[in-house]
């Protein structure tokens, strides 16, 4: 037997056999197998097993929705970010920048009052120094620049932040508001970090 006939042979004999394309597409079976996975989960971790309806229509059609089902999830997810009080929506580029830099946080063994980080570099290149960053996300670089320092793009940027499927339905981004991830204040620093001109983000 050649080594390319051995290779094929030991691969069928380690890799198990595929699900048929009705067991991937039973959605009782998943909600099962996935909620048995969290079954020992209490307080909050426990409710992060249950999908909202946006979740689901997400996944009902592989984030690929029809026209009338994207524009449901813009309107429903629109109706939940809410902008600071006294309208401003920039804070302090600098503690913005060591939020989009840490990724600590929401661990099931965090102990109270734990501050989270926004995660932000695992997806985003934030500056033209940086020699690590993920790309799972547009680069963020010059992001104020961009956009002129407009005072309405900032407000736009929150939103954004608080809930991304405003913009973009099924994004894989984290709705940080929304799911009380990050505070107010957290995200008007993130704002900054983006927005101001002194912020590496805009070097």
């Amino acid at each position: 037997m050649n080594i390319t006939k051995a290779l094929a042979v030991g691969l069928l004999l380690c890799v198990p056999a595929v699900a048929s394309a009705e067991e991937r597409a039973d959605p009782a079976k998943f909600e099962k197998v996935y909620g048995d996975m969290f079954r020992n989960a209490k307080g909050d971790w426990a409710k992060r097993v249950e999908r909202d309806e946006t979740q689901k229509i997400c996944s009902q059609y592989r984030n690929n929705l029809p026209t009338a089902e994207f524009e449901k999830v813009v309107a429903r997810e629109k109706g939940n970010v809410v902008l600071p009080a006294d309208g401003k929506v920039m804070g302090d580029w600098k503690a913005g920048e060591k939020i989009a830099q840490s990724g600590f946080g929401l661990r099931f063994n965090d102990k109270p009052g734990t501050v989270v980080g926004g995660n932000c570099y695992a997806c985003h290149q934030m500056s033209k120094k940086e020699l690590s960053f993920g790309t799972l996300g547009p680069s963020l670089v010059e992001y104020g620049k961009i956009r002129k320092y407009d005072p309405e793009e900032a407000k736009r940027t929150y939103a954004r932040i608080y809930n991304p499927q405003t913009i973009q339905p099924c994004s894989i981004m984290p709705r940080f508001g929304h799911n009380k991830v990050l505070d107010e204040q957290q995200m008007r620093d993130l704002v900054a970090l983006l927005f101001d001109p002194e912020s590496p983000v805009n070097k």
